[in-house]
């Protein structure tokens, strides 16, 4: 999405309008001005609000600011909190205290649209139509639209009780295996033993690193699991396990098998060469963005 269509409804004190994808890993934002011309993209770290609303909101305005180029129009004013307009995508946002929490705290910025991550990449993935998306990415959530506009939500209940099958899930089960092992409860293998090296070599390493974790920290083990899947059970084990949470997310959103499905996250699309025929069959490319999502529903609430 280049440019925008901005409604003349407006508010005048309004001159930019930013659309942010926040996750547990990273932050991206994409930046008009009013006249609906394209100022840039720009990315930081997590917005995540299961890691608090400080941390989402200076994540929130870096990425801004690094979409905001130093060669502006000169006719245009600075962009600015009091000047811009938010849609906001973030997950987490499915928790109405956390949501609340992140409105509360707003910093200053004149209107804020905020929806789940999942809701703004659902509409960015099929352009506002019926269609569904499972996002499996630091955390995992699926969510469905129908031809008469009902929404379905399937996961997205938070580390650890859930995201199956995401990037923090896949972490901890590496975790818990190479406990294990150190243990002497199982085997060591491939997976194991790159796990301990990832944390510090040590019983002790593991220990501290256990004690410091957060969901995103957990992450950082996923690409071993994958790197160690050629030759190593324990991880192909855990691929399966995480394949076999999007398939069953995929059965919750769509029983009827009617909709199309858009895989997202960086989980998700190395899980896809993986899946059933029964729902690679039902994969579509998604025609746009998270941040194209929240911008559409943005300009609605004009």
């Amino acid at each position: 999405m280049s440019t925008l269509a901005v409604p003349q409804s407006l508010p005048a004190n309004i001159s930019y309008l930013a659309a942010v994808d926040g996750g547990g890993t990273s932050t991206r934002a994409r930046v008009w001005h009013r006249s609906g011309v394209l100022v840039g993209e720009g990315r930081a770290g997590a917005s995540g609000l299961m890691q608090g609303s400080a941390q989402a909101w200076e994540n929130i305005a870096c990425a801004i600011q690094t979409a905001t180029p130093a060669d502006l129009d000169p006719d245009w004013q600075k962009p600015i909190r009091t000047n811009t307009a938010l849609g906001l995508g973030l997950a987490g946002a499915n928790n109405p205290v956390w949501a609340a929490d992140l409105l509360r705290t707003n910093p200053g910025y004149p209107h804020v649209d905020l929806h789940s991550d999942a809701l703004t990449a659902l509409h960015g993935a099929h352009a506002g139509s019926a269609g569904a998306l499972i996002i499996c990415g630091t955390g995992a959530i699926g969510m469905a639209q129908d031809g008469d506009g009902a929404l379905r939500t399937v996961g997205g209940w938070g580390f650890p009780s859930g995201d199956e099958g995401s990037g923090a899930d896949l972490g901890l089960r590496a975790i818990r295996l190479t406990q294990q092992a150190l243990d002497g409860r199982r085997d060591p293998c491939a997976l194991t033993q790159a796990i301990l090296q990832h944390v510090g070599g040590s019983r002790a390493a593991l220990l501290n690193w256990c004690g410091q974790a957060n969901q995103n920290t957990y992450a950082t083990c996923a690409p071993l699991v994958f790197a160690m899947a050629s030759k190593d059970t324990a991880a192909q084990d855990l691929i399966k396990l995480a394949v076999d949470s999007l398939c069953t997310m995929a059965e919750a959103l769509d029983h009827r098998h009617t909709l199309p499905l858009v895989v997202a996250g960086g989980i998700g699309q190395q899980l896809v060469s993986r899946l059933p025929l029964s729902v690679t069959d039902r994969i579509a490319r998604a025609q746009g963005d998270a941040m194209q999502g929240a911008a559409q529903l943005l300009l609605k609430t004009f």
